[in-house]
């Protein structure tokens, strides 16, 4: 429940700066490509680090390879190779898909800001009306009075609410049960109440363009769309050495640009401008990085070197990865019945010969010039002349 609040709050949070941008700039597509641009400086610091973590994972993708080859048949001695060349390298594996995630929700909150607010079927005093339903603009917005009656919304003569399969068309207008709404039916705010003007579904169309020709600049959006998602893949594949990508990158290289081209289709054109300008922004993200040296096979050297010699000066704090691979290794030695190594956390693992572990006492004998301990006794012992002596309270024997 917490995470569902935070990401309402986030999708409010996107509506808002939207609905702002657009009262300063009045055109709803300049107002998606500077929230666009907003956006993307705000996660640079997170972008940065996953065009740097894909571009060190593909680098060392031969040396994979290679130590994949030479220990084809012990797979538990090519892991530890692998993790070791990742330890080597300072690479982690996780580091290039996690910041790539954490944008996806940002996605889908465009996704949601950017749609017409949905309408719920209602009935208020025996009248069948509709609800304002899961909008995150604010409703005393100008923005969001022209999302709901559909007007000064186009940007270069596209309607950024339809989408390219519903270019050309009078585009029929559903409710929230995904059916046709009901023309000339009054629209009321999402608690049943009056909105601040006048609003109906009118003629239950939204104006997509009513010729062939009014498609063309949503295909032609949508082209861009997927020519740019391919190629910012093909500048991070050409930065990195030959045979760097697996077959699982390539397919994705070949199939993910598709998918998008699948999903901007169907989506409002909106939407696909904002991952479009997303995507010129990472191209120029990466050239930038590829100028200055930062990703690619060279950076990828002066990087393992750099971390060679800082484990060689002062060994680092070991990651989460190395952890796990040190307890691999534990696990594995006590398995075999052998005494583990000393790990980088400095503790001595039990059952070696540096264990501390409660040694066996060993009694000594007892001869007749020893002091008695604990009960101040000491054994009696036979003076010359056949008379016996006894111990003294302190433990000390008789003259």
């Amino acid at each position: 429940m917490v995470a569902l609040g935070v990401f309402q709050a986030l999708l409010n949070g996107i509506g808002w700066i939207l609905a702002w941008i657009y009262q300063m700039v009045g055109n709803f597509g300049v107002s998606i490509i500077l929230l666009t641009l907003l956006i993307r400086i705000v996660l640079l610091p997170l972008g940065i680090k996953q065009i740097k973590s894909m571009g060190a994972m593909q680098a060392i993708q031969p040396k994979i390879k290679e130590i994949q080859k030479k220990y084809k048949g012990n797979k538990q001695k090519a892991q530890e190779e692998t993790m070791k060349l990742y330890k080597e390298a300072g690479v982690n594996p996780l580091g290039g898909c996690l910041p790539l995630l954490l944008q996806f929700p940002i996605l889908i909150a465009m996704y949601a800001v950017i749609r017409p607010p949905q309408l719920l079927p209602a009935t208020v005093d025996s009248q069948a009306v509709y609800e304002i339903h899961n909008n995150h603009l604010p409703v005393d917005s100008q923005l969001f009075e022209n999302v709901v009656l559909h007007e000064d919304l186009n940007f270069l003569t596209l309607n950024l609410q339809c989408s390219a399969a519903q270019s050309g068309t009078q585009a029929t207008q559903t409710s929230s049960d995904r059916k046709p709404v009901t023309p000339n039916t009054p629209i009321l705010n999402s608690d049943g109440q009056p909105l601040s003007f006048d609003a109906t579904t009118g003629d239950g169309k939204i104006d997509c363009g009513s010729t062939a020709t009014a498609k063309i600049p949503y295909f032609v959006l949508l082209i861009v769309m997927v020519g740019t998602t391919f190629y910012q893949q093909r500048q991070m594949q050409r930065a990195s050495p030959p045979g760097a990508a697996s077959g699982q990158q390539q397919a994705i290289l070949k199939f993910m640009p598709l998918m998008f081209g699948i999903f901007g289709f169907t989506f409002p054109a909106g939407l696909t401008l904002y991952w479009t300008v997303s995507n010129f922004w990472q191209i120029g993200q990466q050239y930038a990085l590829l100028k200055m040296g930062h990703i690619g096979p060279e950076a990828m050297e002066r990087r393992m070197a750099e971390q060679r010699a800082k484990n060689a000066d002062a060994p680092a704090k070991k990651g989460f990865m190395a952890r796990m691979q040190d307890r691999a290794e534990d696990a594995r030695h006590q398995k075999d019945g052998r005494t583990p190594p000393t790990t980088g956390s400095g503790r001595k693992t039990t059952g070696g010969s540096g264990s501390k572990g409660p040694q066996p006492k060993q009694r000594r004998p007892n001869t007749g010039g020893s002091k008695g301990r604990g009960n101040g006794r000491s054994t009696p012992k036979q003076r010359p002349g056949g008379e016996d002596s006894g111990g003294k309270g302190d433990g000390e024997a008789g003259a």
